[in-house]
């Protein structure tokens, strides 16, 4: 495959928690315009904007960065990312990254290394990424998706449960950090060829994503590989409060700041 890429970063105006999410201010700019930042500091061929809602529409394009008005009826931003796909007519062997656009301080290093990743092997259509977990907690934490992999670093399943399970010390939760085999956390960015996208799209969802409600189940229902990236550690979190957007904004106005 080829390493060059492109960037499609879904955006819709609703949330429950935070209405308008991708156009909250942070440091004088909307949210998705410096998410759309980190994608072209990551050397990203074309980032693209994939939304519903006319004033995310206008704010990117104000900005002279890249929109896509997309079906308002889709049910992920997968499909949205798909769409876009179709419009502009991508071939079947280009990649594409899926960036949240509520992740302003997701590494452009990651954003690449995801791509990159897919880019370097011929045996899957999906690459992302994940990290080591040393935080005992964490391990035993429903909302931090673990992964296992093969030898060969493609996945064998995601979960919500704590896998693999340490039969010797999970019961005491006590040595994960020292355990000979990693437990890692799945870190949600993908990079796809458009021929894998477009064909995951036609899939149903499968029973085992409904279970755990993990849309990434979905591929491996249908027998399909995922190739896994291990980076260094799990990047800061997204904005999903008011209190992750004064930590985020904080964050942003002291990294800009600093000298070069």
């Amino acid at each position: 495959m080829s390493g060059g890429f492109k960037v499609v970063i879904p955006a819709r105006y609703g949330s429950t928690r935070l209405p308008g999410k991708p156009l909250l201010d942070i440091a004088g700019k909307p949210m998705i315009v410096h998410v759309c930042e980190r994608a072209l500091e990551a050397d990203a061929e074309q980032v693209v904007v994939a939304t519903d809602d006319q004033r995310i529409f206008d704010a990117v394009s104000d900005l002279g960065l890249q929109a896509v008005m997309t079906d308002p009826n889709h049910q992920s931003g997968t499909e949205r990312i798909a769409e876009v796909a179709r419009i502009m007519g991508w071939a079947d062997e280009q990649i594409v990254v899926n960036l949240q656009g509520d992740e302003p301080l997701i590494p452009p290093a990651y954003i690449r290394d995801t791509a990159l990743a897919l880019a370097g092997q011929e045996q899957a259509g999906i690459a992302t990424l994940a990290a080591k977990i040393l935080d005992v907690e964490e391990i035993f934490n429903p909302n931090a998706v673990k992964v296992v992999l093969d030898k060969n670093g493609y996945a064998l399943y995601f979960s919500r449960a704590a896998i693999p399970w340490n039969r010797a010390t999970f019961p005491d939760q006590h040595g994960i950090a020292s355990s000979s085999l990693p437990h890692l956390r799945h870190i949600g960015m993908y990079a796809y060829t458009v021929g894998f996208l477009q064909r995951y799209c036609s899939w149903a969802a499968s029973p085992l994503e409904s279970v755990e409600s993990l849309e990434q189940l979905r591929i491996l229902w249908h027998g399909e590989r995922v190739l896994v990236k291990i980076v260094d550690k799990t990047p800061e979190a997204g904005v999903d409060t008011e209190e992750d957007l004064v930590r985020v904004s904080k964050q942003i106005m002291y990294s800009a700041s600093q000298p070069n």
